[in-house]
């Protein structure tokens, strides 16, 4: 089962502002719809039928996000992720944006989810298979922070 999942997206003129970049904003759509497919096609796991299902859901919780080089309008870009940590009840994952060569990082994000129950208003375990899953999946990292991850990716493509 693969860990590191990638697609390829285009920049749509819309997300971009007067310069043809990407809105800063619009990167964490990018990332988290891109993360969303992902593990529909990886894993047969649709994040939002758990929710209609079950009334659970991930909650992001925090994210760390770094603007490293522009996404240009019409651009096709390269998305890869990563669960790199798992607990009981939450994931973290991390999530780079490349030109298409994946040359260049332009992004990276750091995103921490919680399991959590829609009916209680809480925080929920991960039901078995899931938890198994993610067992199987998880590729942790050497760095132990962010601004560490970031260095290191960066020092890596130069």
């Amino acid at each position: 089962m693969k860990n590191i999942l990638q697609s390829t997206a285009k920049v749509r003129f819309q997300d971009c502002d007067p310069f043809n970049h990407l809105y800063n904003t619009r990167y964490l759509d990018y990332f988290l719809n891109t993360r969303e497919d992902q593990l529909l096609d990886a894993y047969k796991l649709d994040v939002f039928g758990n929710m209609n299902d079950g009334g659970f859901v991930w909650l992001v919780s925090s994210n760390q996000i770094c603007y490293l080089k522009p996404a240009n309008m019409g651009e096709s870009i390269v998305i890869d992720s990563q669960l790199i940590e798992e607990t009981f009840r939450s994931l973290v994952v991390e999530m780079r944006m490349w030109d298409e060569e994946m040359t260049e990082l332009k992004a990276m994000l750091l995103t921490k989810f919680v399991y959590y129950n829609i009916k209680t208003q809480k925080p929920a375990l991960h039901p078995e298979p899931l938890s198994i899953l993610f067992k199987e999946i998880v590729l942790p990292v050497a760095q132990n922070n962010f601004e560490e991850r970031k260095t290191f990716l960066i020092r890596q493509i130069r």
